[in-house]
């Protein structure tokens, strides 16, 4: 069983492969590739501002990305 701690890194660098096949798609894959960027982005700030509860939020918001 791994932390939260130790799977987000893993979660984030998942989510930055799903994004890059997003944006093979191509205008297609536009309206996804957005909203992983966003979702990256609230969790890239969360860990830099060490904000426990963003991290928590980010962490579940990334494992539902598809």
């Amino acid at each position: 069983m791994t932390t939260v701690g130790e799977d987000f890194p893993r979660q984030q660098a998942r989510a930055r492969e799903l994004l890059a096949e997003y944006k093979k798609i191509g205008p297609a894959g536009a309206f996804g590739a957005a909203m992983i960027e966003q979702a990256l982005q609230r969790a890239d700030a969360a860990a830099i501002n060490g904000d426990v509860v963003a991290v928590l939020q980010s962490y579940h918001e990334l494992k539902a990305l598809e």
